[in-house]
Protein backbone atom coordinates (compact mmCIF):
# COMPACT_ATOMS: atom_id res chain seq x y z
CA UNK A 1 0.00 0.00 0.00
CA UNK A 2 1.07 3.24 -1.37
CA UNK A 3 2.05 5.93 1.87
CA UNK A 4 0.48 9.33 0.57
CA UNK A 5 1.58 10.86 3.39
CA UNK A 6 3.48 14.05 2.21
CA UNK A 7 7.20 14.19 2.86
CA UNK A 8 8.50 17.86 4.65
CA UNK A 9 10.34 19.76 2.08
CA UNK A 10 14.06 20.89 3.42
CA UNK A 11 14.47 24.82 3.10
CA UNK A 12 18.26 25.50 1.34
CA UNK A 13 19.49 28.70 1.26
CA UNK A 14 22.55 28.73 -0.92
CA UNK A 15 24.66 31.90 -0.43
CA UNK A 16 27.31 32.48 -3.54
CA UNK A 17 30.38 34.18 -3.41
CA UNK A 18 33.15 34.97 -6.03
CA UNK A 19 32.23 35.89 -9.72
CA UNK A 20 29.52 35.66 -11.86
CA UNK A 21 30.80 32.63 -13.29
CA UNK A 22 29.94 31.04 -9.99
CA UNK A 23 26.82 32.35 -9.84
CA UNK A 24 25.51 30.59 -12.81
CA UNK A 25 26.59 27.32 -11.35
CA UNK A 26 24.68 28.20 -8.48
CA UNK A 27 22.12 28.91 -10.65
CA UNK A 28 21.80 25.93 -11.94
CA UNK A 29 22.75 23.80 -8.90
CA UNK A 30 19.36 25.56 -7.34
CA UNK A 31 17.27 24.70 -10.69
CA UNK A 32 18.24 20.88 -10.15
CA UNK A 33 17.03 20.55 -6.76
CA UNK A 34 13.56 18.64 -6.49
CA UNK A 35 10.67 21.55 -5.73
CA UNK A 36 9.03 18.26 -3.69
CA UNK A 37 11.42 17.95 -1.58
CA UNK A 38 13.43 21.52 -1.29
CA UNK A 39 12.26 24.97 -0.72
CA UNK A 40 14.63 27.58 -1.59
CA UNK A 41 14.98 30.78 0.91
CA UNK A 42 15.99 34.04 -0.78
CA UNK A 43 16.96 36.00 2.15
CA UNK A 44 20.54 35.39 3.58
CA UNK A 45 19.34 35.95 7.00
CA UNK A 46 16.09 33.59 6.90
CA UNK A 47 16.46 30.36 9.01
CA UNK A 48 17.48 27.00 6.96
CA UNK A 49 17.42 23.32 7.12
CA UNK A 50 20.57 23.60 4.99
CA UNK A 51 22.91 26.74 3.89
CA UNK A 52 24.85 25.85 0.77
CA UNK A 53 27.76 27.98 0.31
CA UNK A 54 29.65 28.05 -3.09
CA UNK A 55 32.79 29.68 -2.07
CA UNK A 56 35.26 31.59 -4.04
CA UNK A 57 39.10 30.64 -3.64
CA UNK A 58 40.83 33.24 -6.07
CA UNK A 59 42.58 35.78 -4.22
CA UNK A 60 43.37 36.17 -0.63
CA UNK A 61 40.62 38.95 -0.14
CA UNK A 62 37.51 36.57 -1.70
CA UNK A 63 39.10 33.21 0.58
CA UNK A 64 38.97 35.65 3.40
CA UNK A 65 35.41 36.37 2.59
CA UNK A 66 34.62 32.73 2.23
CA UNK A 67 35.67 31.51 5.51
CA UNK A 68 34.07 34.78 7.14
CA UNK A 69 31.03 33.20 5.64
CA UNK A 70 31.25 30.22 6.78
CA UNK A 71 31.56 31.22 10.50
CA UNK A 72 28.82 33.54 10.27
CA UNK A 73 26.94 30.50 9.05
CA UNK A 74 27.80 28.64 11.68
CA UNK A 75 27.23 30.87 14.04
CA UNK A 76 23.63 31.23 12.78
CA UNK A 77 23.80 27.19 13.12
CA UNK A 78 24.62 27.84 17.10
CA UNK A 79 21.81 30.26 16.96
CA UNK A 80 18.98 28.02 15.64
CA UNK A 81 18.97 29.93 11.95
CA UNK A 82 20.58 26.79 10.29
CA UNK A 83 20.69 23.44 9.93
CA UNK A 84 23.46 21.38 8.48
CA UNK A 85 26.19 24.03 6.98
CA UNK A 86 27.52 22.54 3.57
CA UNK A 87 30.74 23.83 1.22
CA UNK A 88 31.21 23.67 -2.02
CA UNK A 89 33.32 25.98 -4.80
CA UNK A 90 36.89 27.33 -5.44
CA UNK A 91 38.37 27.79 -1.70
CA UNK A 92 37.22 23.77 -0.66
CA UNK A 93 38.25 23.29 -3.95
CA UNK A 94 42.39 24.69 -3.15
CA UNK A 95 41.94 23.24 0.33
CA UNK A 96 39.51 21.20 1.32
CA UNK A 97 41.55 18.87 3.57
CA UNK A 98 43.28 21.71 5.73
CA UNK A 99 39.41 23.06 6.13
CA UNK A 100 38.29 20.19 7.25
CA UNK A 101 40.49 20.13 10.31
CA UNK A 102 40.11 23.75 10.71
CA UNK A 103 36.55 23.94 10.62
CA UNK A 104 34.89 20.11 11.57
CA UNK A 105 31.73 21.88 12.37
CA UNK A 106 30.64 22.10 8.91
CA UNK A 107 28.56 19.13 7.98
CA UNK A 108 30.15 18.19 4.24
CA UNK A 109 32.74 19.80 1.49
CA UNK A 110 32.90 19.61 -1.81
CA UNK A 111 35.19 21.13 -5.02
CA UNK A 112 34.19 23.41 -7.92
CA UNK A 113 34.74 20.63 -10.63
CA UNK A 114 32.03 18.00 -9.68
CA UNK A 115 28.38 19.26 -8.31
CA UNK A 116 27.31 15.52 -8.70
CA UNK A 117 29.52 14.72 -5.18
CA UNK A 118 27.07 17.26 -3.44
CA UNK A 119 23.93 16.20 -5.12
CA UNK A 120 25.09 12.74 -4.33
CA UNK A 121 25.27 13.68 -0.70
CA UNK A 122 21.65 15.00 -0.62
CA UNK A 123 20.94 12.38 -2.32
CA UNK A 124 19.83 13.55 -5.36
CA UNK A 125 21.06 13.51 -9.37
CA UNK A 126 22.92 16.43 -10.74
CA UNK A 127 22.85 16.25 -14.95
CA UNK A 128 25.61 18.30 -16.59
CA UNK A 129 25.26 20.94 -18.98
CA UNK A 130 21.33 21.00 -18.26
CA UNK A 131 20.39 24.02 -19.20
CA UNK A 132 17.53 25.21 -16.82
CA UNK A 133 18.57 27.91 -14.66
CA UNK A 134 17.17 29.44 -11.30
CA UNK A 135 17.84 33.18 -12.27
CA UNK A 136 19.32 35.75 -8.71
CA UNK A 137 19.94 38.20 -10.96
CA UNK A 138 16.83 40.56 -11.99
CA UNK A 139 14.72 38.57 -14.37
CA UNK A 140 15.72 40.66 -17.30
CA UNK A 141 19.08 39.79 -17.57
CA UNK A 142 21.54 36.67 -16.70
CA UNK A 143 24.98 35.71 -17.18
CA UNK A 144 25.36 32.79 -19.92
CA UNK A 145 28.80 30.57 -19.02
CA UNK A 146 30.10 29.83 -22.63
CA UNK A 147 32.80 27.25 -20.69
CA UNK A 148 34.76 26.09 -17.83
CA UNK A 149 38.41 26.08 -16.82
CA UNK A 150 40.87 27.84 -18.36
CA UNK A 151 43.93 26.12 -20.69
CA UNK A 152 46.31 29.62 -20.12
CA UNK A 153 49.58 29.84 -18.44
CA UNK A 154 49.73 33.08 -16.80
CA UNK A 155 51.60 33.00 -13.56
CA UNK A 156 49.84 34.98 -10.64
CA UNK A 157 46.46 33.00 -11.68
CA UNK A 158 45.35 29.61 -9.46
CA UNK A 159 42.20 28.95 -12.14
CA UNK A 160 43.49 26.38 -14.53
CA UNK A 161 44.63 24.53 -11.04
CA UNK A 162 41.28 24.91 -9.63
CA UNK A 163 39.00 24.33 -12.44
CA UNK A 164 40.65 22.35 -14.44
CA UNK A 165 41.32 22.49 -18.26
CA UNK A 166 39.02 24.41 -21.09
CA UNK A 167 35.98 23.19 -22.03
CA UNK A 168 34.08 24.83 -24.38
CA UNK A 169 29.76 24.17 -23.82
CA UNK A 170 28.18 22.97 -27.53
CA UNK A 171 26.68 25.48 -29.38
CA UNK A 172 23.77 24.07 -29.33
CA UNK A 173 23.39 23.41 -25.64
CA UNK A 174 24.31 27.13 -24.91
CA UNK A 175 20.97 28.35 -27.54
CA UNK A 176 18.80 25.96 -25.48
CA UNK A 177 20.12 27.64 -22.67
CA UNK A 178 19.46 31.00 -24.13
CA UNK A 179 16.29 30.00 -25.02
CA UNK A 180 14.99 29.17 -21.97
CA UNK A 181 16.43 32.42 -20.45
CA UNK A 182 14.65 34.58 -22.46
CA UNK A 183 11.36 32.64 -21.83
CA UNK A 184 11.87 33.85 -18.49
CA UNK A 185 12.00 37.36 -19.77
CA UNK A 186 15.81 37.87 -19.90
CA UNK A 187 16.39 40.70 -22.56
CA UNK A 188 20.56 40.82 -21.94
CA UNK A 189 22.48 38.13 -22.37
CA UNK A 190 25.65 38.64 -20.52
CA UNK A 191 28.55 36.21 -22.04
CA UNK A 192 31.01 34.99 -19.43
CA UNK A 193 33.96 32.23 -19.23
CA UNK A 194 37.21 32.56 -18.06
CA UNK A 195 38.68 33.36 -21.80
CA UNK A 196 35.89 34.33 -24.35
CA UNK A 197 38.54 34.51 -26.85
CA UNK A 198 39.09 30.55 -26.60
CA UNK A 199 36.02 29.43 -27.27
CA UNK A 200 35.53 26.40 -29.34
CA UNK A 201 39.35 25.81 -29.66
CA UNK A 202 39.70 22.94 -27.92
CA UNK A 203 36.69 21.31 -29.71
CA UNK A 204 38.20 21.67 -32.98
CA UNK A 205 41.22 23.79 -32.91
CA UNK A 206 39.36 26.93 -34.40
CA UNK A 207 37.17 29.50 -32.40
CA UNK A 208 33.49 29.09 -32.32
CA UNK A 209 32.60 32.66 -31.20
CA UNK A 210 31.79 33.80 -34.22
CA UNK A 211 28.92 30.49 -34.75
CA UNK A 212 27.78 30.95 -31.06
CA UNK A 213 27.01 35.15 -31.16
CA UNK A 214 24.80 34.15 -34.65
CA UNK A 215 23.15 31.76 -33.14
CA UNK A 216 22.41 33.85 -29.87
CA UNK A 217 21.14 36.90 -31.65
CA UNK A 218 18.32 34.15 -33.47
CA UNK A 219 16.91 34.03 -29.98
CA UNK A 220 13.52 35.90 -29.66
CA UNK A 221 13.09 38.00 -27.03
CA UNK A 222 17.19 38.79 -26.14
CA UNK A 223 18.27 42.13 -27.19
CA UNK A 224 21.40 42.64 -25.76
CA UNK A 225 24.50 40.43 -25.73
CA UNK A 226 27.73 41.61 -23.69
CA UNK A 227 30.79 39.90 -24.16
CA UNK A 228 33.10 39.45 -20.71
CA UNK A 229 36.48 38.40 -20.26
CA UNK A 230 37.90 38.22 -23.43
CA UNK A 231 41.92 37.60 -23.35
CA UNK A 232 44.01 40.00 -25.73
CA UNK A 233 46.27 37.29 -26.73
CA UNK A 234 44.51 35.96 -30.35
CA UNK A 235 41.71 37.66 -30.04
CA UNK A 236 39.85 36.11 -33.01
CA UNK A 237 39.31 38.59 -36.05
CA UNK A 238 36.02 37.16 -37.10
CA UNK A 239 34.67 38.62 -33.85
CA UNK A 240 35.33 42.29 -34.23
CA UNK A 241 33.50 42.34 -37.76
CA UNK A 242 30.56 40.86 -36.13
CA UNK A 243 30.52 42.88 -33.65
CA UNK A 244 30.72 46.05 -36.10
CA UNK A 245 27.68 44.38 -38.00
CA UNK A 246 25.60 42.81 -35.53
CA UNK A 247 23.02 45.39 -33.30
CA UNK A 248 21.99 43.05 -30.80
CA UNK A 249 26.12 42.63 -29.79
CA UNK A 250 26.82 45.83 -27.17
CA UNK A 251 29.28 48.07 -28.36
CA UNK A 252 30.99 46.70 -25.01
CA UNK A 253 33.78 44.68 -24.16
CA UNK A 254 35.95 43.35 -21.02
CA UNK A 255 39.07 42.52 -22.44
CA UNK A 256 41.65 41.78 -19.09
CA UNK A 257 45.00 43.46 -20.07
CA UNK A 258 46.79 43.16 -16.58
CA UNK A 259 49.86 45.19 -17.63
CA UNK A 260 52.33 46.89 -20.06
CA UNK A 261 55.36 46.45 -19.27
CA UNK A 262 56.93 43.59 -21.50
CA UNK A 263 58.92 42.58 -18.42
CA UNK A 264 56.25 42.36 -16.61
CA UNK A 265 53.83 40.58 -18.99
CA UNK A 266 56.92 37.80 -19.81
CA UNK A 267 57.01 37.24 -16.00
CA UNK A 268 53.45 37.10 -15.91
CA UNK A 269 53.73 34.41 -19.08
CA UNK A 270 50.39 36.11 -20.61
CA UNK A 271 51.29 36.00 -24.47
CA UNK A 272 51.39 39.37 -25.37
CA UNK A 273 53.41 42.33 -25.51
CA UNK A 274 53.16 46.03 -24.87
CA UNK A 275 53.12 46.65 -29.00
CA UNK A 276 50.40 44.05 -29.57
CA UNK A 277 48.37 44.74 -27.00
CA UNK A 278 48.23 48.70 -28.37
CA UNK A 279 47.78 47.47 -31.69
CA UNK A 280 44.60 45.28 -30.51
CA UNK A 281 43.39 48.27 -28.39
CA UNK A 282 43.51 50.73 -31.55
CA UNK A 283 42.41 48.30 -33.93
CA UNK A 284 38.97 47.36 -31.81
CA UNK A 285 38.05 51.55 -31.60
CA UNK A 286 39.10 52.16 -35.13
CA UNK A 287 36.81 49.10 -36.40
CA UNK A 288 33.81 49.77 -33.54
CA UNK A 289 33.97 53.57 -33.13
CA UNK A 290 31.01 53.58 -30.25
CA UNK A 291 32.92 50.45 -28.46
CA UNK A 292 33.08 51.32 -24.88
CA UNK A 293 36.18 49.29 -23.51
CA UNK A 294 37.09 47.83 -19.89
CA UNK A 295 40.01 45.97 -18.81
CA UNK A 296 42.13 44.70 -15.60
CA UNK A 297 45.33 45.62 -14.61
CA UNK A 298 47.52 44.08 -11.87
CA UNK A 299 49.73 46.31 -9.38
CA UNK A 300 52.22 45.41 -7.15
CA UNK A 301 53.64 42.30 -9.27
CA UNK A 302 56.51 40.50 -8.33
CA UNK A 303 59.59 43.27 -9.84
CA UNK A 304 57.06 46.26 -10.40
CA UNK A 305 59.40 48.82 -9.61
CA UNK A 306 58.43 52.63 -9.61
CA UNK A 307 59.47 52.73 -13.73
CA UNK A 308 57.61 49.84 -14.30
CA UNK A 309 54.11 51.50 -12.42
CA UNK A 310 54.92 54.76 -14.25
CA UNK A 311 55.00 53.14 -17.74
CA UNK A 312 51.53 51.70 -16.65
CA UNK A 313 50.09 54.90 -15.37
CA UNK A 314 51.15 56.53 -18.76
CA UNK A 315 49.60 53.75 -20.64
CA UNK A 316 45.93 54.53 -18.43
CA UNK A 317 46.30 58.37 -19.02
CA UNK A 318 47.06 57.67 -23.08
CA UNK A 319 44.67 55.06 -23.81
CA UNK A 320 41.91 55.91 -21.66
CA UNK A 321 39.75 53.24 -21.15
CA UNK A 322 36.04 53.78 -20.62
CA UNK A 323 36.01 51.23 -18.02
CA UNK A 324 39.12 49.97 -15.73
CA UNK A 325 39.25 47.89 -12.69
CA UNK A 326 42.78 47.39 -10.40
CA UNK A 327 43.82 44.39 -8.06
CA UNK A 328 46.93 44.46 -5.81
CA UNK A 329 49.25 41.12 -6.50
CA UNK A 330 48.37 38.47 -4.26
CA UNK A 331 50.49 35.61 -3.79
CA UNK A 332 48.91 32.55 -4.77
CA UNK A 333 50.10 28.90 -3.76
CA UNK A 334 50.33 26.56 -6.78
CA UNK A 335 51.06 29.13 -9.52
CA UNK A 336 54.17 29.88 -11.08
CA UNK A 337 54.64 33.48 -9.64
CA UNK A 338 54.44 31.77 -6.02
CA UNK A 339 58.59 31.37 -5.82
CA UNK A 340 59.16 34.59 -6.80
CA UNK A 341 57.53 35.68 -3.46
CA UNK A 342 56.29 39.41 -2.03
CA UNK A 343 58.45 42.11 -2.65
CA UNK A 344 56.72 44.35 -3.22
CA UNK A 345 55.13 46.25 0.74
CA UNK A 346 51.95 45.95 0.74
CA UNK A 347 51.24 49.72 1.76
CA UNK A 348 52.78 50.33 -1.62
CA UNK A 349 50.51 48.32 -3.72
CA UNK A 350 48.02 50.61 -2.16
CA UNK A 351 49.09 53.26 -3.31
CA UNK A 352 49.42 52.14 -6.83
CA UNK A 353 46.21 51.49 -6.66
CA UNK A 354 44.80 54.17 -5.56
CA UNK A 355 46.74 56.52 -7.79
CA UNK A 356 45.34 54.22 -10.88
CA UNK A 357 41.84 54.54 -10.12
CA UNK A 358 41.88 58.23 -9.15
CA UNK A 359 43.09 58.49 -12.47
CA UNK A 360 40.31 56.51 -13.86
CA UNK A 361 38.16 58.66 -12.39
CA UNK A 362 39.02 61.61 -14.18
CA UNK A 363 39.32 60.38 -17.07
CA UNK A 364 35.59 58.57 -16.27
CA UNK A 365 33.98 61.75 -15.23
CA UNK A 366 35.14 63.54 -18.32
CA UNK A 367 33.81 60.69 -21.10
CA UNK A 368 30.96 60.85 -19.13
CA UNK A 369 30.61 64.89 -19.09
CA UNK A 370 31.06 64.45 -23.36
CA UNK A 371 27.61 62.35 -22.94
CA UNK A 372 24.84 65.52 -21.47
CA UNK A 373 22.91 65.76 -24.59
CA UNK A 374 22.93 63.14 -26.06
CA UNK A 375 19.85 60.97 -26.30
CA UNK A 376 20.72 57.00 -25.42
CA UNK A 377 18.48 53.74 -24.76
CA UNK A 378 18.23 52.60 -21.37
CA UNK A 379 17.33 49.18 -19.80
CA UNK A 380 16.00 49.78 -16.61
CA UNK A 381 17.21 48.19 -13.49
CA UNK A 382 15.76 48.64 -10.61
CA UNK A 383 13.42 51.98 -8.97
CA UNK A 384 13.79 53.77 -5.64
CA UNK A 385 11.31 56.10 -4.27
CA UNK A 386 12.50 59.49 -6.05
CA UNK A 387 13.94 57.43 -9.58
CA UNK A 388 14.68 54.85 -11.89
CA UNK A 389 18.36 53.36 -12.26
CA UNK A 390 19.32 51.38 -15.67
CA UNK A 391 22.24 51.00 -18.17
CA UNK A 392 23.35 51.95 -21.32
CA UNK A 393 24.94 49.15 -23.64
CA UNK A 394 27.90 50.77 -22.71
CA UNK A 395 27.62 49.79 -18.75
CA UNK A 396 27.61 46.08 -17.37
CA UNK A 397 25.70 45.56 -14.28
CA UNK A 398 27.38 45.78 -10.67
CA UNK A 399 30.49 47.51 -12.01
CA UNK A 400 29.78 50.03 -14.49
CA UNK A 401 28.82 53.20 -14.29
CA UNK A 402 24.53 53.94 -13.70
CA UNK A 403 22.13 55.92 -15.36
CA UNK A 404 19.76 57.71 -12.79
CA UNK A 405 16.61 58.76 -14.53
CA UNK A 406 14.39 61.27 -13.06
CA UNK A 407 10.97 60.24 -12.30
CA UNK A 408 8.36 61.87 -14.55
CA UNK A 409 6.94 59.36 -17.34
CA UNK A 410 5.99 55.89 -15.92
CA UNK A 411 8.51 53.19 -16.13
CA UNK A 412 9.37 49.65 -15.33
CA UNK A 413 12.08 47.63 -14.35
CA UNK A 414 13.12 45.45 -16.94
CA UNK A 415 12.48 47.46 -20.29
CA UNK A 416 13.90 49.49 -22.50
CA UNK A 417 13.66 53.19 -22.60
CA UNK A 418 14.32 56.74 -24.40
CA UNK A 419 16.31 59.34 -22.14
CA UNK A 420 18.34 62.10 -22.69
CA UNK A 421 21.34 63.00 -20.57
CA UNK A 422 20.96 65.64 -18.23
CA UNK A 423 24.20 65.51 -15.96
CA UNK A 424 26.90 63.77 -15.38
CA UNK A 425 29.80 62.42 -12.31
CA UNK A 426 32.33 60.23 -12.34
CA UNK A 427 30.80 57.11 -11.94
CA UNK A 428 26.87 58.07 -12.71
CA UNK A 429 24.82 59.81 -15.74
CA UNK A 430 21.57 61.61 -14.70
CA UNK A 431 18.85 61.83 -17.15
CA UNK A 432 15.06 62.13 -18.10
CA UNK A 433 12.42 60.24 -20.51
CA UNK A 434 12.76 61.47 -23.97
CA UNK A 435 8.71 62.72 -24.61
CA UNK A 436 7.51 61.73 -27.51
Amino acid sequence: MTNNLSVKKKSINLISLGCSKNLVDSEKILAQLPSERFSIVHHPQQAADIVIINTCGFINDAKEESIETILEALQAQKNGLAGEVIVTGCLTERYKDVLQQEIPEVSAWFGARDPQQLFSYLEEKYVLNDPRRFLTTPSHYAYLKIAEGCDRTCSFCAIPAIRGPYRSIPVDLLAEEAALLAAKGVKELILVAQDLSHYGIDQGGKSLLVPLLRRLCQVDGVEWIRLHYAYPHKFPDDVIQLMASEKKICNYLDIPIQHINDKILRSMRRGHDKAATISLLNRLRKEIPKLALRTTLMVGYPGETEKEFKELAGFVEAMRFDRLGVFAYSMEEHTRAYALGDPVKESVKQKRLETIMSMQSEISCQNNHLMIGRKMTVLIDSETASCFVGRTEYDAPEVDNEVIIEKGESLETGVFAAVEITGASEYELYARVCTR
